[in-house]
């Protein structure tokens, strides 16, 4: 039954504003999904809620500080049909986030390249884990139903470490299966999905060995530039097209992909939806402030993915 039809029949039998909860799909149904980070009205989500969307990833909090959304506001998404997922990042902090004053200067390593206002952290320090335990423990407490990882580039990134980047490689998959066992721990459905880096899926970016604590730690993987870069660029370059071979792995490992491109014609954003969708991935299209929510467009054509599951 749709969820129209269950509206319809709320409506006949009398319900109260639909008393009885829309039905959330399950984790490998997702088919669609919403990323906003800022800009909710009035700092509210109930224009994400009343979106047409099987999956939203908004930020732990309603003004990126220590203003969390609550489980009561989770929880009426969750109500709307959606899962929730809360985001943070895990390689970096920004200088409005609650904790920054409690980074020990000598864990930071340097300024993001093109976000001034955040800096990388050595995220294999035993100092930095308390930072990210306590944002997890927050998600958890809040009911959201897993976390949305950034800031794994953060390997690849951060200068001046002395430090092999395949043994950087590995430091992060530690920090992310540290994660994923703490999370589940408290609640087991919790779902872990980091953004970007998906050839992590390796024990090595260049050996193509299963990484098994990886993909065990990991629910799904978010992908950025899948197709456009910011905004309206093909995502043509080498290292783009290795990215979407390594995504297109771990989703044939059963894990969920979701996608987002940044694009502004209407175009490149059709042609996303419909790339995107044959390589079995969950595509989005937004601008790379992910201030508004955007409508998958009529004229994206859906065409089957490679395994036929669409």
């Amino acid at each position: 039954m749709t969820r129209i039809a269950i509206a319809a029949l709320g409506w006949l039998l009398g319900a109260s504003s639909l008393s009885a909860d829309q039905p959330v799909p399950k984790w490998n149904e997702v088919d669609s999904w919403i990323y906003q980070l800022t800009g909710y009205p009035q700092g509210k989500l109930d224009r994400i809620a009343k979106a047409d969307s099987d999956l939203v990833v908004v930020d732990l909090s309603r003004d990126g500080g220590a203003d969390y959304f609550t489980r009561s506001e989770i929880s009426a998404v969750q109500q709307s049909g959606k899962i929730v997922l809360a985001y943070f990042e895990i390689g970096a902090i920004e200088k409005y986030r609650p904790e920054w004053k409690d980074v020990p200067e000598d864990l930071m390593a340097g300024p993001v390249d093109g976000w001034p206002k955040e800096q990388y952290v050595r995220y294999w320090d035993e100092r930095w884990w308390p930072v990210v335990k306590g944002r997890v423990d927050q998600a958890i407490r809040a009911g959201f139903d897993g976390a949305y990882l950034d800031m794994i580039t953060t390997y690849e990134e951060i200068p001046g470490t002395g430090i092999a980047l395949e043994e950087r490689a590995n430091r992060m998959v530690s920090l992310i299966a540290r994660i994923s066992r703490h999370a589940k721990m408290q609640a087991p459905d919790f779902k872990i999905v980091p953004q970007n880096c998906p050839e992590l899926y390796s024990w090595s970016p260049w050996s193509g060995i299963p990484n098994k604590t990886y993909l065990r730690s990991i629910d799904g993987i978010g992908i950025e530039s899948v197709f456009f870069l910011a905004h309206d660029k093909p995502a043509t370059a080498p290292w783009c097209r290795e990215v979407r071979d390594n995504a297109l792995t771990i989703r044939r490992r059963g894990k969920l992909v979701l996608g987002v491109d940044y694009a502004r014609k209407a175009s490149n954003i059709s042609e996303s939806y419909r790339r995107q969708r044959k390589l079995g991935f969950v595509p989005y299209v937004s601008v790379v402030a992910l201030d508004r929510i955007f409508s998958e467009p009529q004229s994206a054509e859906r065409s089957p993915s490679e395994d036929g599951s669409r």
